[in-house]
């Protein structure tokens, strides 16, 4: 599991639901920013993950179980093209 297929996975899941990854964010209770793609690194380009509790809540909002979302990360249920 790399930060790139963590933050797909994520993606996948807005794009599976039909909505935006700032939409995504805001159902979940998050800032609407949290799941921008300018904040998956810093600014000297270090991979910044998401919590464990921002992905709690986007499973809970979008009803998704964690064995679902470990297949997005896997690339095996939803492509994200």
């Amino acid at each position: 599991m790399t930060h790139k297929d963590v933050w797909a996975a994520i993606d996948k899941l807005a794009k599976k639901n039909k909505i935006s990854c700032s939409k995504l964010a805001i159902l979940s209770g998050l800032d609407a920013t949290t799941f921008n793609k300018s904040k998956r690194y810093s600014v000297f380009g270090k991979p910044r993950w998401p919590s464990m509790h921002s992905i709690s809540k986007i499973l809970e909002a979008t009803s998704t179980t964690p064995t679902e979302f470990a297949n997005f990360i896997e690339n095996k249920d939803y492509p994200i093209e």
